[in-house]
């Protein structure tokens, strides 16, 4: 019965040490794993939202670390030399909701591409960023872009038809 119990515990140990090396090759912060997005498994949680921005959003894995938690957002291609802006205006959008939704700033996010992970300092320009990125989509959103081209066919088919002031048919 020692034997059996000792094997156990042995087990566990390895177990623990595995998963902890897994997390680390996947570029996700040591703590406890809180919210997970990338796996259909696993039913996912409640997306994260801010009322006042009218913005909402799930980060792929959301960690537990300490006081903090900390977005992560996986992307599936190769690291670029640098973080494309979309990638990083999206996780500081998650960083912004974890703030909003918690009421603690987070430090930090990590982009987590196929062969690396960035981790990226939520400052208070990044912050900054995102609002004014925020302000001039939802301006955009108002806007009618004009017609590109000179088709029926296309205006036949398109799916604004039924509202666009400048059908050809």
């Amino acid at each position: 019965m020692p034997a059996l119990i000792l094997s156990l515990l042995m087990l566990g140990v390895l177990l623990i040490l595995s998963s902890r090396r897994r997390l680390k090759v996947l570029g996700i912060p040591a703590g406890r794993l809180i919210s997970l997005d990338t796996s259909r498994l696993i039913p996912v949680s409640e997306p994260l939202y801010d009322p006042d921005l009218r913005l909402t959003g799930r980060p792929d894995y959301l960690v537990q670390r300490g006081r903090s938690r900390i977005p992560v957002e996986v992307k599936s291609g190769r690291a670029p030399q640098r973080p494309h802006r979309s990638h990083v205006l999206q996780l500081a959008a998650y960083c912004h909701l974890v703030e909003t939704t918690t009421g603690k700033r987070p430090a930090y996010g990590i982009l987590k591409y196929a062969d690396s992970a960035y981790k990226l300092q939520y400052t208070h320009a990044l912050q900054k960023d995102l609002l004014q990125t925020l302000g001039t989509l939802r301006k955009a959103q108002n806007l009618s872009p004009d017609r590109s081209h000179n088709s029926p066919g296309r205006c036949r088919a398109c799916g604004y038809l039924s509202s666009c002031d400048q059908s050809l048919v």
